[in-house]
Protein backbone atom coordinates (compact mmCIF):
# COMPACT_ATOMS: atom_id res chain seq x y z
CA UNK A 1 0.00 0.00 0.00
CA UNK A 2 2.65 2.75 1.09
CA UNK A 3 4.51 1.75 -2.84
CA UNK A 4 0.90 2.78 -4.52
CA UNK A 5 0.69 5.81 -2.61
CA UNK A 6 4.57 6.62 -2.88
CA UNK A 7 3.59 6.15 -6.56
CA UNK A 8 0.24 8.44 -6.08
CA UNK A 9 2.21 11.04 -3.97
CA UNK A 10 5.24 11.17 -7.69
CA UNK A 11 2.36 11.58 -10.16
CA UNK A 12 1.15 14.38 -8.10
CA UNK A 13 4.00 15.80 -8.01
CA UNK A 14 4.90 15.31 -11.76
CA UNK A 15 1.20 16.02 -13.35
CA UNK A 16 3.13 17.46 -16.04
CA UNK A 17 5.66 14.89 -17.06
CA UNK A 18 2.36 12.38 -16.18
CA UNK A 19 -0.08 14.27 -18.85
CA UNK A 20 2.78 14.48 -20.99
CA UNK A 21 3.09 10.73 -20.88
CA UNK A 22 -0.49 9.74 -20.82
CA UNK A 23 -0.88 12.14 -24.14
CA UNK A 24 2.04 9.96 -26.19
CA UNK A 25 0.56 6.68 -24.93
CA UNK A 26 -2.80 8.00 -26.73
CA UNK A 27 -0.82 9.10 -29.49
CA UNK A 28 1.22 5.80 -30.12
CA UNK A 29 -2.73 4.17 -29.36
CA UNK A 30 -4.49 6.02 -32.26
CA UNK A 31 -1.94 4.49 -34.57
CA UNK A 32 -1.92 0.98 -33.36
CA UNK A 33 -5.84 1.79 -33.16
CA UNK A 34 -5.76 2.91 -36.97
CA UNK A 35 -3.36 -0.42 -38.48
CA UNK A 36 -5.77 -3.16 -36.67
CA UNK A 37 -8.67 -0.47 -38.29
CA UNK A 38 -10.50 -2.51 -41.12
CA UNK A 39 -11.02 -0.10 -44.12
CA UNK A 40 -13.55 -1.35 -46.20
CA UNK A 41 -14.50 1.54 -48.96
CA UNK A 42 -18.70 0.86 -49.70
CA UNK A 43 -17.40 1.51 -53.87
CA UNK A 44 -20.63 3.87 -54.26
CA UNK A 45 -20.61 6.83 -55.50
CA UNK A 46 -22.70 8.94 -52.87
CA UNK A 47 -21.51 7.10 -50.23
CA UNK A 48 -17.41 7.28 -50.63
CA UNK A 49 -16.89 10.46 -49.66
CA UNK A 50 -19.01 10.41 -46.77
CA UNK A 51 -17.35 7.44 -45.54
CA UNK A 52 -13.74 8.55 -45.78
CA UNK A 53 -14.82 12.05 -43.81
CA UNK A 54 -16.18 9.89 -40.75
CA UNK A 55 -12.97 8.26 -40.78
CA UNK A 56 -11.16 10.75 -41.05
CA UNK A 57 -13.03 13.34 -39.08
CA UNK A 58 -14.81 11.23 -36.07
CA UNK A 59 -11.58 9.27 -34.21
CA UNK A 60 -9.99 12.76 -34.23
CA UNK A 61 -13.16 14.02 -32.45
CA UNK A 62 -13.05 11.55 -30.07
CA UNK A 63 -9.59 11.33 -29.18
CA UNK A 64 -9.47 14.85 -28.66
CA UNK A 65 -12.69 14.79 -26.12
CA UNK A 66 -10.83 11.50 -24.05
CA UNK A 67 -7.51 13.62 -23.87
CA UNK A 68 -9.87 16.53 -22.30
CA UNK A 69 -11.69 13.79 -20.04
CA UNK A 70 -8.13 12.29 -18.71
CA UNK A 71 -7.00 15.72 -17.99
CA UNK A 72 -7.49 16.93 -14.28
CA UNK A 73 -7.31 20.80 -14.72
CA UNK A 74 -10.63 20.45 -16.99
CA UNK A 75 -12.90 20.25 -13.74
CA UNK A 76 -10.83 23.13 -12.57
CA UNK A 77 -11.08 25.29 -15.89
CA UNK A 78 -14.60 24.97 -15.45
CA UNK A 79 -15.17 25.72 -11.78
CA UNK A 80 -12.78 28.99 -12.29
CA UNK A 81 -14.96 29.94 -15.49
CA UNK A 82 -18.06 29.51 -13.60
CA UNK A 83 -17.54 30.46 -10.18
CA UNK A 84 -18.93 34.14 -9.08
CA UNK A 85 -16.15 36.63 -9.30
CA UNK A 86 -17.00 37.77 -5.24
CA UNK A 87 -14.42 39.23 -4.21
CA UNK A 88 -11.85 37.84 -6.87
CA UNK A 89 -12.11 39.18 -10.33
CA UNK A 90 -11.84 36.33 -13.18
CA UNK A 91 -8.55 37.02 -15.37
CA UNK A 92 -9.63 35.89 -18.99
CA UNK A 93 -5.68 35.33 -19.80
CA UNK A 94 -5.50 32.90 -17.57
CA UNK A 95 -8.67 31.04 -18.41
CA UNK A 96 -7.12 31.26 -22.34
CA UNK A 97 -3.58 29.51 -20.73
CA UNK A 98 -5.03 26.91 -18.94
CA UNK A 99 -7.01 25.97 -21.75
CA UNK A 100 -4.68 26.41 -24.52
CA UNK A 101 -2.21 23.98 -22.46
CA UNK A 102 -5.11 21.22 -22.32
CA UNK A 103 -5.80 21.42 -26.21
CA UNK A 104 -2.03 21.13 -26.77
CA UNK A 105 -2.09 18.07 -25.15
CA UNK A 106 -5.50 16.58 -26.34
CA UNK A 107 -4.79 17.54 -30.16
CA UNK A 108 -1.74 15.08 -30.10
CA UNK A 109 -3.83 11.91 -30.64
CA UNK A 110 -5.71 13.17 -33.26
CA UNK A 111 -2.92 14.96 -34.99
CA UNK A 112 -1.45 11.85 -35.38
CA UNK A 113 -4.45 9.98 -36.29
CA UNK A 114 -4.86 12.44 -39.58
CA UNK A 115 -1.14 11.95 -40.13
CA UNK A 116 -1.27 8.45 -40.02
CA UNK A 117 -4.20 8.18 -42.28
CA UNK A 118 -2.84 10.49 -44.83
CA UNK A 119 0.19 8.59 -44.98
CA UNK A 120 -1.57 5.69 -45.85
CA UNK A 121 -3.88 6.95 -48.23
CA UNK A 122 -6.75 4.28 -48.03
CA UNK A 123 -9.04 7.10 -46.96
CA UNK A 124 -8.15 9.31 -49.61
CA UNK A 125 -8.20 7.10 -52.47
CA UNK A 126 -11.81 6.14 -51.55
CA UNK A 127 -13.22 9.94 -50.98
CA UNK A 128 -11.43 11.48 -54.50
CA UNK A 129 -11.37 7.87 -56.45
CA UNK A 130 -13.91 9.59 -58.90
CA UNK A 131 -12.33 12.86 -59.34
CA UNK A 132 -9.14 11.12 -61.21
CA UNK A 133 -8.19 12.41 -64.72
CA UNK A 134 -9.57 9.88 -66.95
CA UNK A 135 -8.48 11.24 -70.05
CA UNK A 136 -4.90 12.27 -68.32
CA UNK A 137 -4.33 8.40 -67.03
CA UNK A 138 -6.45 6.18 -68.84
CA UNK A 139 -7.86 5.86 -72.13
CA UNK A 140 -9.58 8.99 -72.81
CA UNK A 141 -10.96 8.39 -76.03
CA UNK A 142 -13.00 5.56 -74.89
CA UNK A 143 -14.35 8.36 -71.81
CA UNK A 144 -17.09 10.41 -73.86
CA UNK A 145 -18.86 7.21 -74.58
CA UNK A 146 -20.25 6.57 -70.98
CA UNK A 147 -22.30 9.25 -69.23
CA UNK A 148 -21.56 11.22 -65.98
CA UNK A 149 -23.13 8.35 -63.63
CA UNK A 150 -22.51 6.19 -65.43
CA UNK A 151 -18.42 7.16 -64.90
CA UNK A 152 -18.51 7.83 -61.55
CA UNK A 153 -20.13 4.33 -60.80
CA UNK A 154 -17.16 3.09 -62.31
CA UNK A 155 -14.52 4.67 -60.58
CA UNK A 156 -15.67 4.56 -56.94
CA UNK A 157 -15.18 0.90 -57.62
CA UNK A 158 -11.13 1.60 -57.79
CA UNK A 159 -10.80 0.99 -54.26
CA UNK A 160 -12.44 -2.21 -54.55
CA UNK A 161 -10.25 -4.74 -56.81
CA UNK A 162 -12.51 -7.33 -56.59
CA UNK A 163 -15.16 -5.68 -58.34
CA UNK A 164 -13.51 -3.26 -60.02
CA UNK A 165 -13.85 -3.86 -64.17
CA UNK A 166 -12.53 -0.46 -65.46
CA UNK A 167 -9.35 -1.72 -66.65
CA UNK A 168 -10.05 -0.96 -70.06
CA UNK A 169 -10.98 2.73 -69.50
CA UNK A 170 -8.50 3.35 -66.49
CA UNK A 171 -5.57 0.68 -65.06
CA UNK A 172 -6.39 0.63 -61.39
CA UNK A 173 -2.95 0.21 -60.45
CA UNK A 174 -2.14 3.50 -62.25
CA UNK A 175 -5.29 5.39 -59.81
CA UNK A 176 -4.26 3.84 -57.01
CA UNK A 177 -0.68 5.60 -57.16
CA UNK A 178 -1.91 8.24 -58.59
CA UNK A 179 -3.99 9.00 -55.30
CA UNK A 180 -2.11 7.96 -52.74
CA UNK A 181 0.89 9.98 -54.21
CA UNK A 182 -1.31 13.06 -53.31
CA UNK A 183 -2.59 11.24 -50.57
CA UNK A 184 0.99 11.03 -48.86
CA UNK A 185 2.12 14.94 -50.28
CA UNK A 186 -0.65 16.02 -47.85
CA UNK A 187 -0.13 14.19 -44.84
CA UNK A 188 3.57 15.11 -44.90
CA UNK A 189 2.38 18.22 -45.38
CA UNK A 190 0.03 18.33 -42.69
CA UNK A 191 3.00 17.36 -40.39
CA UNK A 192 5.24 20.08 -41.66
CA UNK A 193 2.51 23.04 -40.81
CA UNK A 194 1.71 21.19 -37.36
CA UNK A 195 5.59 20.88 -36.30
CA UNK A 196 5.83 24.47 -37.49
CA UNK A 197 2.83 25.47 -35.01
CA UNK A 198 4.02 23.96 -32.88
CA UNK A 199 7.08 24.89 -32.66
CA UNK A 200 5.86 28.83 -32.78
CA UNK A 201 3.45 28.39 -30.21
CA UNK A 202 5.99 26.82 -27.02
CA UNK A 203 8.84 28.93 -28.97
CA UNK A 204 8.28 32.31 -30.16
CA UNK A 205 5.36 33.20 -28.69
CA UNK A 206 6.71 33.47 -25.23
CA UNK A 207 9.43 35.66 -26.34
CA UNK A 208 7.22 38.35 -27.61
CA UNK A 209 4.59 38.25 -24.87
CA UNK A 210 7.05 37.12 -21.77
CA UNK A 211 5.39 38.96 -19.04
CA UNK A 212 2.16 37.92 -20.15
CA UNK A 213 3.10 34.64 -20.42
CA UNK A 214 4.42 34.28 -17.23
CA UNK A 215 1.90 36.17 -15.48
CA UNK A 216 -0.86 33.57 -16.92
CA UNK A 217 1.14 30.66 -15.77
CA UNK A 218 1.94 31.96 -12.30
CA UNK A 219 -1.96 32.34 -11.80
CA UNK A 220 -2.76 29.15 -13.51
CA UNK A 221 0.02 27.18 -10.73
CA UNK A 222 -1.33 29.09 -7.92
CA UNK A 223 -4.97 28.42 -8.65
CA UNK A 224 -4.03 24.08 -9.16
CA UNK A 225 -1.74 24.73 -5.76
CA UNK A 226 -4.71 26.47 -4.31
CA UNK A 227 -7.24 23.79 -5.07
CA UNK A 228 -5.30 20.43 -4.27
CA UNK A 229 -4.40 22.47 -0.38
CA UNK A 230 -8.35 23.15 -0.36
CA UNK A 231 -8.74 19.56 -0.98
CA UNK A 232 -6.31 18.74 1.50
CA UNK A 233 -7.87 21.14 4.58
CA UNK A 234 -11.37 20.06 3.77
CA UNK A 235 -10.33 16.10 3.99
CA UNK A 236 -8.51 17.06 6.93
CA UNK A 237 -10.87 19.05 8.88
CA UNK A 238 -13.44 15.93 7.76
CA UNK A 239 -11.51 13.13 9.27
CA UNK A 240 -11.09 15.69 12.77
CA UNK A 241 -15.09 16.29 12.32
CA UNK A 242 -15.39 12.43 11.87
CA UNK A 243 -13.48 11.51 14.22
CA UNK A 244 -15.15 13.71 17.10
CA UNK A 245 -18.33 13.11 15.93
CA UNK A 246 -17.87 8.96 16.74
CA UNK A 247 -15.94 9.68 20.07
CA UNK A 248 -18.64 11.60 21.30
CA UNK A 249 -21.31 9.17 19.50
CA UNK A 250 -19.60 6.02 21.65
CA UNK A 251 -19.02 8.24 24.50
CA UNK A 252 -22.42 8.66 25.43
CA UNK A 253 -23.82 5.40 24.71
CA UNK A 254 -21.68 4.57 27.14
CA UNK A 255 -22.79 6.87 29.20
CA UNK A 256 -26.63 5.61 28.59
CA UNK A 257 -25.02 2.02 29.32
CA UNK A 258 -23.52 2.87 32.58
CA UNK A 259 -26.50 4.56 33.71
CA UNK A 260 -28.63 1.23 34.30
CA UNK A 261 -25.84 -0.85 36.28
CA UNK A 262 -23.79 2.30 38.42
CA UNK A 263 -27.24 3.74 39.65
CA UNK A 264 -26.71 2.67 43.13
CA UNK A 265 -22.97 2.74 43.06
CA UNK A 266 -23.42 6.59 42.19
CA UNK A 267 -25.08 6.92 45.92
CA UNK A 268 -22.23 5.44 47.81
CA UNK A 269 -19.79 7.08 45.30
CA UNK A 270 -17.24 8.92 47.24
CA UNK A 271 -17.86 12.69 46.75
CA UNK A 272 -14.58 13.77 45.56
CA UNK A 273 -14.32 11.20 43.04
CA UNK A 274 -13.27 12.41 39.69
CA UNK A 275 -15.04 12.84 36.74
CA UNK A 276 -13.86 10.39 33.59
CA UNK A 277 -10.93 12.31 31.72
CA UNK A 278 -11.13 13.03 27.60
CA UNK A 279 -9.52 10.65 25.63
CA UNK A 280 -6.33 11.28 24.30
CA UNK A 281 -5.87 13.67 21.69
CA UNK A 282 -9.41 14.87 21.43
CA UNK A 283 -8.40 18.92 22.29
CA UNK A 284 -5.30 18.42 19.33
CA UNK A 285 -8.57 17.04 17.21
CA UNK A 286 -11.10 19.95 18.04
CA UNK A 287 -7.62 22.46 17.52
CA UNK A 288 -8.49 20.84 13.70
CA UNK A 289 -11.64 21.87 13.53
CA UNK A 290 -10.96 25.57 13.84
CA UNK A 291 -14.07 26.26 14.87
CA UNK A 292 -16.23 24.70 12.22
CA UNK A 293 -18.26 21.99 14.10
CA UNK A 294 -21.44 21.54 12.87
CA UNK A 295 -22.74 20.79 9.70
CA UNK A 296 -24.98 24.46 8.95
CA UNK A 297 -21.52 26.33 9.52
CA UNK A 298 -19.32 23.42 6.90
CA UNK A 299 -21.86 23.92 4.44
CA UNK A 300 -21.97 27.84 4.47
CA UNK A 301 -17.89 27.29 4.39
CA UNK A 302 -18.17 26.22 1.16
CA UNK A 303 -20.89 27.81 -0.02
CA UNK A 304 -18.72 31.31 0.98
CA UNK A 305 -15.55 29.65 -0.60
CA UNK A 306 -17.17 29.32 -4.29
CA UNK A 307 -19.28 32.22 -4.15
CA UNK A 308 -16.88 34.79 -2.06
CA UNK A 309 -12.92 33.59 -2.54
CA UNK A 310 -10.63 34.99 -0.70
CA UNK A 311 -8.95 38.41 -2.47
CA UNK A 312 -4.90 37.87 -3.22
CA UNK A 313 -4.12 40.68 -1.20
CA UNK A 314 -2.40 39.18 1.79
CA UNK A 315 -2.78 40.82 5.33
CA UNK A 316 -4.89 43.40 3.95
CA UNK A 317 -8.43 43.39 5.29
CA UNK A 318 -9.66 46.04 3.03
CA UNK A 319 -11.63 44.25 -0.46
CA UNK A 320 -9.68 44.59 -3.74
CA UNK A 321 -9.56 47.67 -6.16
CA UNK A 322 -10.14 46.10 -9.58
CA UNK A 323 -8.79 43.21 -11.06
CA UNK A 324 -7.99 40.88 -7.99
CA UNK A 325 -5.76 39.19 -10.04
CA UNK A 326 -2.61 42.14 -9.36
CA UNK A 327 -2.37 44.25 -6.52
CA UNK A 328 -3.36 47.57 -6.44
CA UNK A 329 -1.36 50.86 -6.04
CA UNK A 330 0.72 51.45 -2.69
CA UNK A 331 -0.72 50.83 0.58
CA UNK A 332 -1.16 54.51 2.41
CA UNK A 333 0.82 54.50 5.46
CA UNK A 334 -0.45 53.50 8.97
CA UNK A 335 -0.84 55.73 11.76
CA UNK A 336 1.18 54.11 14.73
CA UNK A 337 -0.12 55.67 17.82
CA UNK A 338 2.72 54.90 21.32
CA UNK A 339 0.87 55.31 25.01
CA UNK A 340 2.82 55.13 27.86
CA UNK A 341 2.10 54.21 30.94
CA UNK A 342 3.38 55.39 34.33
CA UNK A 343 2.92 54.34 37.69
CA UNK A 344 2.52 57.07 40.47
Amino acid sequence: MDKFRMIFQFLQSNQESFMNGICGIMALASAQMYSAFDFNCPCLPGYNAAYSAGILLAPPLVLFLLGLVMNNNVSMLAEEWKRPPGRRAKDPAVLRYMFCSMAQRALIAPVVWVAVTLLDGKCFLCAFCTAVPVTVLGNGSLAPGLSPPELARLLARVPCPDIYDGDWLLAREVAVRYLRCISQALGWSFVLLTTLLAFVVRSVRPCFTQAAFLKSKYWSHYIDIERKLFDETCTEHAKAFAKVCIQQFFEAMNHDLELGHTHGALATAPAGSAAPAPPEGAEEEREKLRGITDQGAVNRLLTSWHKCKPPLRLGQEEPPVGNGWAGGGPRPPRKEVAAYFSRV
